[in-house]
């Protein structure tokens, strides 16, 4: 032990040891609880030794895997690491890793997809089977064996409360300031026995600052000193400027109608370049104390916060840029004091985000012509990431906003489409879609009326045609007039892709 340890506890200071030896105390067949969400927070030393190990009990003739279960998406460290020496059984709830990806559509890895806030109590109810090991970084361990939370919190209160056997990687790079924005919230039950959660504005701290530990359960302590995944973003392009900027008006006309106050209500934005736009296009708007309450807290909104325009943020875990964490570091102080990391069974919590009311503004990979949403599937079938803490907020937000450019891959692929591949967010959940095109606000419109406002104001002008002529087809020869669909078809456009071609392409109809 250096003499700059951050184990200050002298009962786990006798259990301090190498990742290698850490790691050769998960099992074959163990279900690990690790931390992480979205690239912080997420142990650093230990999942590389356990892959090391896998790898030689596989080239022994040795069948070795584990579960894996986190917060979130983690980083190549943990994922990829543990995919490459086909070490993971089944994975959840969330992932980003390429590696994984690949496995899981390849069949080589089992992937429950579910939402954030449905993992705690699935585990606390045993639904998932039993929890035996938790690895869980910290940046600290106080004397009383209390934990000092790192860069996210996640489901490790739920780890440290339910696995049998409890690793700890206290990281030495964490900056201490840290020490004191969370908010552990331990009154959770399950039902009958569950209570009102005493938070009624986003900023209130109705926790604690530190985990509660047992110690009897931890078998061992790795210090590290690694830093979190650096989540790049790039500089917002036109067709997402254009959509922050669709957006903005959208949420003027709200407040001049009566429907939103002047300081809006709490705002909840998902992970990636199109999310930050839209905190970039708030700078300029006509906006002020501002709150937001979401999972994750990315650069524009330490942007909001730096300017003064966003008066408080609650999230379960910081993804920032290089640059933004070197700012964050830099006045850790003042944020500090306008930043509550909460688990995600509260951040993400539905009763929650609908008293709060939340405005949901999340991606999509495609919505078909009557609102339906497809977050999570390329073509129906080939999982992308998962449909992570979307769902938790849509369902329940306030105003629930959906958000995509209008075709990908180079304009052969309308991301307005006849029939969604996929559905994560049916048309009773999705309030609003928005692309560069624009907006359709489509509540309060029947099926037919949320076709057309679809197709003319977010689909791209090469495929409003097509889509019009669908609609046109439909309602002649198909089975119903309420929701119109030529079965025969209706996945026509996905199936041209598959192929090799464009969508649209008349050449390639299947019907």
């Amino acid at each position: 032990m250096s003499e700059s340890s951050r184990v200050l506890n002298p009962i786990l200071r006798q259990r301090l040891m190498s990742a290698a030896e850490a790691a050769a105390l998960i099992r074959p067949g163990d279900n690990v609880g690790m931390s992480g969400f979205t690239g912080s927070g997420h142990p650093k030393a230990v999942p590389s030794a356990l892959a090391r190990q896998i790898e030689h009990a596989h080239r022994c003739g040795e069948r070795f895997k584990v579960g894996v279960w986190t917060g979130a998406s983690t980083a190549p460290e943990l994922d990829a690491a543990l995919a490459q020496v086909d070490g993971i059984e089944l994975r959840l709830p969330y992932q980003s890793d390429p590696v994984c990806r690949e496995r899981i559509n390849a069949g080589r890895m089992e992937y429950l997809d579910i939402h954030l806030s449905h993992v705690a109590q699935f585990v606390w109810s045993g639904f998932l089977g039993h929890l035996d090991v938790a690895v869980v970084e910290v940046a600290g361990i106080l004397e009383d064996g209390r934990l000092i939370p790192a860069a996210s919190i996640g489901n490790n209160k739920t780890w440290l409360d339910q696995a049998d056997r409890i690793i700890l990687e206290v990281n030495g790079a964490l900056h201490p300031g840290l020490e004191g924005m969370h908010d552990i919230y331990y009154g959770t039950n399950l039902p009958p026995q569950r209570q009102p959660i005493p938070l009624t504005r986003p900023d209130d701290r109705i926790g604690e600052p530190y985990f509660r530990c047992d110690l009897d359960k931890v078998v061992a302590v790795v210090e590290t000193h690694g830093p979190d995944r650096d989540t790049r973003f790039t500089p917002p392009d036109e067709a997402s400027r254009r959509i922050a900027g669709h957006i903005i008006d959208f949420l003027q006309h709200e407040v001049k109608k009566g429907r939103l106050p002047r300081e809006l209500l709490p705002l909840q934005s998902g992970v990636g370049n199109i999310a930050n736009a839209v905190m970039a296009g708030l700078q300029d708007a006509p906006f002020e104390n501002l709150t937001a309450y979401t999972e994750v807290l990315q650069d524009g909104m330490l942007a909001l916060l730096r300017s003064g325009k966003l008066r408080s943020a609650s999230a379960t875990a910081l993804s920032l840029s290089s640059d933004a964490l070197k700012e964050f570091q830099r006045d850790l102080d003042f944020y500090r004091s306008r930043i509550v990391l909460r688990p995600q069974e509260i951040s993400n919590h539905p009763e929650l985000v609908r008293r709060l009311g939340v405005i949901a503004m999340n991606g999509m990979i495609e919505a078909d012509i009557y609102g339906n949403v497809n977050s999570t599937h390329v073509l129906g079938t080939r999982i992308m990431n998962g449909i992570g803490g979307s769902g938790d907020f849509a369902r329940n937000a306030w105003l629930s906003i959906f958000m995509t450019p209008s075709t990908a891959k180079n304009g052969a692929i309308s991301c307005i489409v006849p029939m969604a591949s996929h559905v994560d967010h049916t048309e009773h959940d999705v309030q609003v879609l928005v692309t560069e095109q624009g907006l359709a606000d489509l509540r309060g419109l029947s099926p037919k009326q949320r076709s057309h406002a679809v197709i003319e104001n977010c689909a791209h002008p090469d495929f409003k045609p097509l889509l019009r002529d669908y609609v046109r087809r439909a309602l002649e020869g198909g089975s119903g007039r309420h929701t119109p669909h030529l079965l025969r078809e209706a996945f026509d456009w996905h199936l041209q892709v598959q192929a090799g071609g464009r969508m649209g392409d008349p050449k390639t109809r299947t019907a």
